[in-house]
């Protein structure tokens, strides 16, 4: 079996869909999707987004230092694919999707999407320029789950909540589980 070899750059990796809302410090507020996003560390909490320099949100996140992920579902995916081909300057993405604003508990300017499942509040800490993309590193500060996918034993099953992922321009929702953490050597 052989591979072909591509340039980087050629996205043909699944990536999660994320809907990242943020504001600036005079009330302007904004939804932008992502794929460019990702756990960096366990303790302290910390992820990344990656936006580029031109895109409208990027100067409010600049400006007020937050963004809040909202994680992305099946019923999100219009939502969330309408919010990354259309520019917040042209247009109120919340009114034009139906999303509702939410309040952020640790975060001063940026709201959450009620909607979604999962809000993780984010203060940025470091913003490395990349080339393309600026990547926006966060302390995570806050995170709100949605109640319907606790389990009684506390643990949050987030895979019952059917999150998007993206992969070279198409959604898909994941697939079969084939595996748990540690199976591959428990006796």
């Amino acid at each position: 079996m052989g591979k072909q070899v591509w340039k980087p750059g050629n996205m043909l990796y699944p990536l999660p869909a994320v809907m990242v809302s943020t504001a600036d410090k005079k009330g302007n507020d904004n939804i932008i999707t992502v794929a460019w996003t990702g756990t960096v560390c366990t303790n302290p909490a910390m992820l990344y987004i990656s936006v580029r320099p031109e895109r409208y949100s990027y100067h409010m996140i600049m400006e007020s230092g937050e963004f809040a992920v909202n994680l992305t579902t099946k019923e999100l995916a219009r939502a969330a694919d309408w919010c990354g081909v259309r520019s917040g300057k042209d247009t109120d993405k919340w009114k034009e999707t139906g999303l509702t604003r939410g309040n952020a508990e640790k975060l001063i300017y940026a709201p959450v999407i009620q909607e979604s499942p999962v809000n993780i509040e984010c203060k940025v800490c470091e913003v490395k320029e990349l080339g393309s993309h600026h990547m926006f590193l966060a302390d995570i500060l806050a995170v709100q789950a949605d109640d319907k996918y606790m389990k009684g034993s506390g643990k949050f099953e987030l895979n019952d909540a059917g999150l998007l992922a993206y992969s070279h321009g198409e959604y898909f929702l994941p697939g079969k589980k084939v595996g748990k953490f540690g199976w591959s050597v428990k006796k």
